[in-house]
């Protein structure tokens, strides 16, 4: 069972490697997880460029995690979280 950090919106936000859960986590704090995977899924696939520069640097939506370079792209396409 997953849990959720209602405080992670308090922690200073660093561009490193995230798991998705984590980096949904970040983004949607108060959302059950799954809901919060496909959340930004749906984000990221939905955005004008941020999929395709993703899939340029190594994404694949079977990853579990994202790279520092993807969290980079991420954060310019949609905010801080």
């Amino acid at each position: 069972m997953h849990t959720i950090d209602l405080f992670s919106e308090h922690r200073p936000f660093l561009i490193r490697a995230y798991s998705k859960g984590e980096l949904a986590n970040r983004y949607l704090p108060y959302l059950p997880i799954r809901s919060a995977l496909n959340t930004l899924n749906y984000w990221i696939q939905t955005h004008p460029t941020l999929y395709a520069r993703l899939q340029e640097v190594g994404y694949r939506k079977k990853s579990k995690f994202f790279s520092p370079v993807q969290v980079s792209l991420i954060v310019e396409a949609l905010g801080e979280p």
